[in-house]
């Protein structure tokens, strides 16, 4: 019976390393600053919402500065207020002017900057907010990486401008926020990660979109399986003890 006790506390160890590594990499793939626009299409206008989650166990996220990409300029950007929150557009002047119906633009929009106006509406651990701004024409490209920098109420900053390498399938620790383009013409198609549902500007539990989502998802179904092998486990454990007890 020993042999059986000793064989079945290796399981319950095992299973239980399963199922810790399957709730870190839950955690792990909610976490990411995202973009996404159900409308974006190249040489149109689209409204690109970024999802703001809440990673930090012990502090708010009390900031989010995007950086627009330098090389695809935007001739329009205005920003959707969040209540409870603040903005700032700094401009850039442009390398090559943009052409259009009122004349060229020599300056666009190159950050946009929110700032919590207090603990209160400050993002806590286990939520996310929505950030929006409208912006077009968007360029011919397939498409648009945004950086952005994530500032926490206890001081620390994540830097949200990692790109995945050239062939590479592995996705960075700090992934850049990455929205794609549907071709002018094409039925326009979920760009991105698609956004929720949800309010802009209310605080919700953070749940992932898309592609964060079905990795979510995945790794949440593999925490679940983890719980019930280690349920099993642990009464294997018990069964095996009893006999020893009794005899």
């Amino acid at each position: 019976m020993r042999r059986y006790h000793h064989r079945g506390a290796a399981v319950a160890a095992l299973l239980a390393t399963v199922w810790l590594a399957a709730l870190l990499g839950a955690g792990a793939a909610s976490a990411h600053v995202s973009v996404s626009s159900p409308a974006a299409v190249q040489g149109g206008y689209a409204s690109l919402t970024f999802k703001v989650p809440t990673e930090s166990a012990t502090a708010s996220t009390t900031g989010l500065k995007v950086q627009l990409p330098a090389d695809q300029p935007l001739a329009s950007v205005s920003v959707l207020p969040v209540y409870g929150w603040t903005y700032t557009m700094t401009k850039a002047k442009l390398a090559t002017p943009i052409s259009s119906g009122d004349g060229d633009i020599t300056e666009a929009v190159s950050v946009v900057e929110w700032k919590a106006t207090g603990a209160a509406t400050a993002i806590k651990p286990g939520e996310f907010n929505q950030f929006v701004i409208s912006v077009g024409p968007l360029p011919k490209a397939p498409s648009m990486t945004f950086k952005a920098l994530q500032t926490y109420s206890d001081g620390s900053v994540v830097s949200w401008i990692e790109q995945a390498a050239e062939g590479s399938a592995a996705e960075p620790e700090h992934p850049a926020p990455t929205l794609k383009l549907a071709a002018a013409g094409a039925s326009a198609a979920p760009a991105g990660n698609s956004a929720s549902a949800a309010p802009t500007g209310l605080a919700v539990s953070a749940t992932s979109d898309g592609d964060s989502d079905t990795r979510a998802n995945t790794a949440l179904a593999l925490g679940i399986i983890g719980i019930v092998l280690g349920g099993i486990a642990l009464a294997v454990v018990l069964l095996g003890r009893r006999p020893a007890r009794a005899r």
